[in-house]
Order: structure tokens, then sequence, then C-alpha cells
């Protein structure tokens, strides 16, 4: 069996300001503040449940193209909830902190809620169908 996913880590163009931004959201502070590779980029880190990671790097040479799903690479990131109710509690807060999102798109393969950070990351909250 292929191992699980430990972390994630995205590419953000101003820590400071995805770093409140995520904190919000998540409701903690990060775990780890740092230089890495003798200060090629910065790095913050969040703890999110189950053990899983959720990193912000800040690169000292960043690249000049913004976030497209499009693109290769990233499409989006998806954050487990465990009903469609959680979905609709998270549509709420998403509002109370001013996250522009869609609407909870229901599929016969689960339920999910679109939104995206400051950087135009894609980011979702997903639930499974109903049993």
């Amino acid at each position: 069996m292929f191992p699980g996913i430990t972390h994630i880590a995205v590419t953000v163009s101003d820590l400071a300001r995805s770093t409140a931004w995520y904190a919000d959201l998540f409701g903690s502070a990060p775990v780890l503040d740092e230089d890495v590779e003798a200060g090629a980029f910065h790095h913050t880190v969040f703890a999110l449940g189950g053990g899983h990671l959720f990193g912000l790097h800040e690169h000292v040479a960043p690249g000049a193209a913004p976030f497209d799903e499009r693109s290769p690479g990233l499409d989006h990131v998806s954050f487990a909830c465990e009903d469609r109710a959680e979905l609709e509690k998270w549509s709420v807060r998403l509002d109370e902190l001013g996250v522009a999102r869609g609407e909870i798109v229901d599929a016969h393969y689960g339920s999910g809620l679109s939104f995206r950070d400051p950087d135009g990351i894609a980011l979702e909250l997903f639930a499974p169908p109903a049993a």
C-alpha cells in the first residue's frame, strides 16, 4: 500500500498575509516558522487534525506566474468534512471570515464547497455522499 499524505505545502506571495488568513481559517497558530535551505525560502506550518500538516512557503526568488489550476501542477487542496451538515457550518464560518466562496455542490460522489486563499489557490471542503 502506498503511504498516506503527511503534509501539503503551497507557495504564497506574502507570507505574513497568508499566515494570518490561514490562522483565521484553521482557528490556530502555526506550529513552525523558519528559514529553510540557507534562506532560499521561509515556511510556516500549521498542524491539522489527523496528524496532517499544512505549510506555507515564501521563496526568496519567487516565480512570476499566479496560481492557475488549469496549468500543470496543483489543481486544488481539499479538506475532509464528516457530512453535508458540517459543510453547511463551514459555509457560515467562511461568510463570517469574509471569505468569498461558491455554493455547496452535491454530486453522486460527495459534496464540495469551493473557495480561494489570498493568492487565488483553489481550496475545497469536501464531504462524502450520504449513506
